[in-house]
């Protein structure tokens, strides 16, 4: 593999990234430090801007997503590089250590954050890259989105005006840099609140309607035939989980709420339909079947949310064909085309009307304690987003 970046300041980079506080929400400090790196590559300040996505986000937070627009040295139609700079509740601690051609966290205990600050650091090395040694390269634009681990939410907010109306986009936020995800399925989030009866436990438990035991006889009545996990009939696919339950108020109560979080996932938009139906229809007779001695039985009400709608890329599309040019020139190797089950800032970007392919830059095992970061694959990923970024190979 041609080296172009300075891949000792590119681990250094990188590492220093994983370090830094940032979960969903709360990204002040991670886009503090990445606006510092844009700015020590000499962009001005006045290509930058956050939009105001926390502000419609339903989770609130402390910070939009950050923007770059870039002019081209030359013409050509834009492009977008993009990598989101939350990380997940289990990263919170960081202490990121090298062994050899890993870095891990040296805290057993948390997560390393290599989802996705190695997105973001490719990202960053290949324009520093870019702008230190004056290359060539069409307009680009650089999105950083915030609240992608709780629901792709900085990516469902953009519009692409904001971000110039790209024609190409690519998303940083895997492992292997000859992997390209060009598919991935789409999900429901569910939530059911389910509404009991309260009685005394112990003197009249006849008089009450157990909220917990409605939700108890639909998750069973699901589990058994078949609705929860992974999820086959005939020759459709999908998933679904209860995620949490909360509810009743003492345990000498008969419990008069409780609310299930779930969700439900297929490629199949009709499937995935298919599956919130049978959510409901179990729901609803187990509320149905529940009654007190006076006839009073359980209510159930359902908030049903898209958390993304799945996609699939075609390989002609012009992001595909430059990608896979791109993994081709850096690595030598064929790019593998991959469809995965969890959800991308693709799918936004993608369900906006715009393609957008997810390469790898070294993350593996991510939202576990196990997570690594792969430094080899990770320099690559920083060449595919250099030669991505340039649309064309570099000088060498």
């Amino acid at each position: 593999m041609t080296t172009h970046i300075d891949t000792t300041r590119a681990v250094s980079l990188v590492t220093k990234l994983m370090a830094i506080p940032g979960k969903s929400g709360e990204e002040t400090r991670i886009l503090k430090a990445v606006v510092g790196e844009l700015r020590g590559a000499k962009v001005p300040a006045s290509a930058m801007r956050f939009d105001r996505a926390h502000t419609r986000s339903p989770f609130g937070g402390e910070t939009g997503s950050l923007i770059v627009r870039l002019p081209g040295t030359r013409s050509g139609p834009r492009r977008l590089l993009m990598a989101h700079v939350d990380t997940v509740p289990v990263c919170e601690g960081c202490k990121p250590v090298r062994r050899g051609n890993r870095i891990r966290s040296a805290d057993r205990g948390t997560a390393l954050g290599a989802d996705n600050r190695s997105g973001v650091a490719a990202i960053l090395s290949a324009v520093r890259t870019l702008r230190s040694r004056k290359l060539d390269h069409p307009p680009l634009t650089l999105f950083f989105p915030i609240q992608e681990e709780v629901g792709l939410v900085g990516s469902r907010l953009v519009s692409l005006r904001d971000l110039g109306n790209p024609k190409l986009a690519f998303n940083w936020d895997g492992g292997a840099p000859d992997e390209l995800m060009t598919a991935a399925t789409g999900a429901y989030r569910m939530k059911t609140t389910i509404e009991g009866v309260a009685s005394h436990a112990g003197v009249h438990p006849e008089d009450g309607v157990s909220a917990i035991a409605i939700a108890s006889a639909a998750i069973a009545d699901l589990d058994r035939d078949g609705w929860l996990g992974l999820i086959e009939k005939g020759t459709q696919r999908g998933t679904s989980n209860v995620g949490t339950i909360e509810g009743g108020s003492a345990c000498n109560v008969v419990a008069p709420h409780a609310t299930v979080l779930a969700e439900v996932r297929s490629h199949s938009p009709r499937f995935r339909e298919t599956i919130l139906k049978r959510f409901r229809r179990s729901f609803e007779r187990a509320a149905a079947s529940h009654r007190n001695v006076a006839g009073r039985q359980g209510k159930v009400r359902f908030e049903i949310r898209l958390d993304y709608e799945s996609f699939k890329l075609k390989t002609r599309d012009p992001s595909v064909v430059a990608a896979v040019a791109a993994v081709k020139a850096v690595t030598g190797r064929a790019a593998k085309l991959k469809t995965v089950n969890g959800g991308l800032d693709a799918n936004w970007m993608t369900r906006h009307g715009l393609p957008t392919v997810t390469l790898g830059a070294g993350q593996h095992h991510p939202h576990t304690v196990d997570e690594v970061l792969h430094i080899d694959e990770f320099l690559g990923g920083c060449e595919v987003a250099l030669n991505l970024a340039c649309g064309e190979a570099p000088p060498s």
